[in-house]
């Protein structure tokens, strides 16, 4: 598993709303579970904060990166990954940042 790989929600109930997770753990930390970000779709998601919740691509859907929502999720559930985000890193960090207060 790699850091900004983009895998499919594994929840069917709520893959309308958050299509996708975003790994953003240490890629070469292995344990069972990642930390991840949901990725909302632009649809369903209000009130983004600049800098928290930058708007991403994904197989061309139009994502959130709903930041405040990170959480853990076992590695197991975690499929094939669909996309990698490496490209979108300072954009990403910024948002980490963002929440935790590294910047």
């Amino acid at each position: 598993m790699a850091r900004f790989d983009v895998y499919p929600n594994p929840d069917n109930d709520d893959r309308a709303t958050v299509p996708y997770f975003l790994d953003v753990q240490n890629t070469f930390i292995e344990v069972e579970t990642r930390v991840v970000i949901p990725l909302h779709a632009v649809s369903r998601f209000e009130g983004a904060v600049r800098n928290l919740n930058p708007e991403l691509v994904v197989q061309g859907k139009r994502v959130v990166l709903n930041t405040v929502a990170l959480g853990a999720v076992p590695s197991n559930e975690l499929r094939r990954p669909v996309a990698n985000l490496a490209s979108h890193h300072p954009l990403i960090q910024e948002a980490l940042d963002t929440l935790l207060g590294g910047y």
